[in-house]
């Protein structure tokens, strides 16, 4: 459905009956046809006039709401009168433009809070009258009064089908929502299923996914008492099961559940060291329930996604999302992330002001991208193609006057400049942007294919749920059957699939120290640093371009005392991985290893925290010996590549090694008591 039906179904979504329609005497007298004035065209010559006759009331309400249908506007029961005291019955009916009368004004309540919603309601005087006669002991309805005049635009025909009189799920339809319901799938697969059905087009069945979701809330309204004491239940019994299992929650006056938060022992701990770079997607519902779920991700050494925890909502409001973000805070001790990726949620963007003031807050690419053909098909047609290709270099710019330069020049070349989502985003440019957050660790969780296998990830929490204890079970089982598969692939990640490219000493320093996939992050750049020529221009500072450009290039420092290097592309800062810069200047200035804190403890090969059982001296004595072992591999790596002989005895020796390791029964360093287990 496109942004615009949304803002029709804002406006006029609500109460037909609440508010109060006022006529005029001169309105409710009855007029004659020459007093009638038609402002608009109809699609046929049904046009009620006064004295029309019809058999019964209902009759004259769906021949003038077939007749506001085409207009497009609809139309409400409003006024009824009596004749003469009581026993005579109706004798007056008053049909209105569902726009007619005034919004009242709310009297606010600190207790209550009121929803902030635009009405529809305007004042139009649009009616038809109708008035009961007999004549020869026959009764039937006459029209007695007929205004067409409207103070408001009329929509479109396929505008007008939007508004809720003319929205309707037939009851075979409820059956088949309500079948659906209970397999698990999403409201957006129930409808693109019952288009397919029925053989239309997107977006045009009798009813919108609004009017699927207060039907599902229908259904499960009676059950909800139930499941919410089988929710709380099961909760309560894995924390019995497991003291480390954190969860808490929210009841309303009425004693029902409003909100819920969970996680596990494994996902806090995992947070300790994951925790710097967080994805909070709450683009999901529970379908079974159709709530607003949040899910916590991060990314772990390995490059795979981790969990950190689960929030149910009832709302999607300012006071369910601060709630939801100080029960993570709590969960994970009260350390904030460094930076946080949502969608393009307000309220949630509020919220993380409020109650993460130091973290970095950016939206995700991945969740803008995917409104872009709702947005821009139409209106570029078959240039859409060239502009979003366009954004893709924009948005990955080095610097924000090259973005802002170029995006100039974006709208002047596609003639964009009257567009509200150009206008939006490029007021939003410092949250989405790349040039805007460099300066900020991202864990590379800004790329489309980090972003898949998010969405891969989080669709095992979402599969098949029925109840909502079941859905508390499958998320811990999804974590378990996550932590092992991860467990497993860096098991058969070891040295023998890491294949030195440059053979330089830093490389295969680099490749003892990092897991797989940051090491393959860095060994490209080493590959790339090769292409490009350094140049001192101070004592501690070089600029680096590549061999083929006389100008331009980046800036890199180089402090020697503190054996610190930055470059002015912010590579490292943005993903803990040093950039190809930054290593040709390593390489000038002849250092053999990267220095340590280039090697952030996150990338490293180490896949759980120190146990808090541990003492300070023996996490000393590991480290030192694990940084000693690092050496040897790095000194062993340089040495056995000078030459075929020395290679051939190194990987003889090492053969032998590794069988006479693996023939050890892990303990202490290896297991999971120890103070740090390493990746083989």
């Amino acid at each position: 459905m496109t942004e615009e039906s949304d803002t029709i179904l804002d406006v006029y979504d609500e109460q037909s009956e609440q508010r109060s329609f006022s006529l005029d005497d001169s309105s409710s007298s009855e007029e004659s046809p020459k007093h009638t004035r038609l402002s608009l065209e109809t699609v046929n010559d049904a046009i009620p006039y006064i004295g029309q006759r019809f058999a019964t009331h209902d009759a004259a309400y769906d021949f003038y709401s077939q007749f506001a249908k085409g207009c497009g506007f609809s139309i409400r029961r409003h006024r009824t009168e009596g004749k003469d005291g009581v026993g005579k019955g109706i004798t007056r009916r008053y049909f209105v433009c569902h726009r007619a009368g005034n919004t009242p004004t709310k009297v606010s309540s600190e207790t209550k809070p009121q929803r902030n919603r635009k009405s529809s309601r305007c004042g139009c005087q649009a009616y038809m009258r109708i008035s009961r006669c007999t004549e020869m002991g026959l009764s039937e309805w006459r029209v007695t009064g007929f205004a067409i005049h409207h103070n408001h635009e009329l929509l479109e025909p396929n505008q007008v089908r939007f508004l809720p009189a003319y929205r309707s799920i037939s009851d075979a339809d409820k059956n088949r929502i309500l079948m659906f319901t209970k397999t698990g799938i999403s409201v957006q697969q129930m409808m693109r299923l019952m288009e397919l059905e029925k053989c239309v087009e997107p977006g045009y069945l009798p009813f919108t996914e609004k009017d699927v979701r207060n039907l599902i809330q229908s259904f499960r309204r009676v059950e909800q008492d139930d499941e919410n004491i089988d929710l709380l239940r099961m909760c309560r019994n894995l924390k019995e099961k497991d003291p480390n299992f954190r969860y808490e929650f929210t009841t309303a006056m009425n004693g029902r559940l409003e909100n819920i938060a969970w996680s596990y022992a494994s996902a806090v701990q995992s947070y300790e060291i994951f925790g710097d770079a967080v994805v909070f997607d709450t683009t999901h519902r529970l379908n079974a329930f159709d709530m607003p779920l949040g899910i916590w991700v991060g990314m772990n050494n390995y490059g795979m996604p981790c969990f950190f925890g689960c929030v149910l909502l009832r709302e999607d409001n300012i006071v369910a999302f601060s709630w939801a973000l100080k029960v993570f805070l709590k969960f994970m001790n009260g350390k904030t992330p460094q930076t946080i990726l949502t969608d393009q949620n307000l309220c949630l963007k509020e919220a993380i002001a409020i109650e993460m003031p130091t973290t970095k807050h950016a939206l995700c690419i991945w969740f803008i991208v995917a409104k872009f053909p709702s947005w821009f098909n139409a209106v570029l047609g078959e240039r859409y193609n060239d502009w979003k290709a366009e954004f893709y270099r924009l948005y990955s710019l080095g610097t924000t006057e090259e973005f802002e330069h170029g995006w100039r020049a974006m709208i002047d070349r596609f003639g964009l400049h009257s567009n509200r989502h150009i206008t939006n985003l490029f007021t939003s440019r410092t949250l989405w942007a790349l040039p805007f957050l460099r300066s900020h660790f991202f864990a590379g969780m800004t790329t489309s294919g980090l972003s898949k296998a998010i969405n891969a990830f989080i669709q095992r929490f979402l599969n098949a749920q029925t109840r909502l204890a079941h859905f508390i079970e499958q998320a811990a089982v999804a974590v378990d059957f996550r932590d092992q598969a991860a467990e497993q692939q860096t098991m058969q990640q070891n040295l023998q699939n890491i294949c030195l490219k440059t053979g330089a000493p830093m490389e295969a320093h680099a490749a003892a120290i990092l897991t797989p996939y940051a090491f393959c992050k860095l060994q490209d750049e080493f590959v790339m640093a090769a292409h490009y020529a350094s140049f001192q221009v101070e004592e501690s500072c070089f600029l680096v371009r590549h061999h083929t450009k006389m100008d331009g290039g980046r800036k890199v420092d180089w402090d020697s005392r503190e054996e610190f290097v930055s470059c002015s592309c912010r590579m490292f800062e943005f993903s803990g991985i040093l950039c190809r810069h930054a290593l040709r200047v390593l390489s000038t200035i002849n250092c053999f290893q990267i220095p340590d804190r280039h090697l952030p403890l996150r990338w490293r090969r180490m896949n759980s925290l120190p146990s808090k059982h541990s003492t300070d001296e023996a996490l000393v004595e590991q480290n030192e010996r694990f940084q000693a072992l690092q050496s040897m591999l790095s000194t062993l790596v340089s040495e056995a590549t000078k030459s075929k002989e020395r290679l051939d005895i190194a990987f003889e020796e090492i053969s032998q090694l590794l069988t006479r390791i693996r023939g050890v029964q892990p303990s202490g360093l290896g297991s999971r008591n120890g103070v740090h287990r390493i990746a083989r």
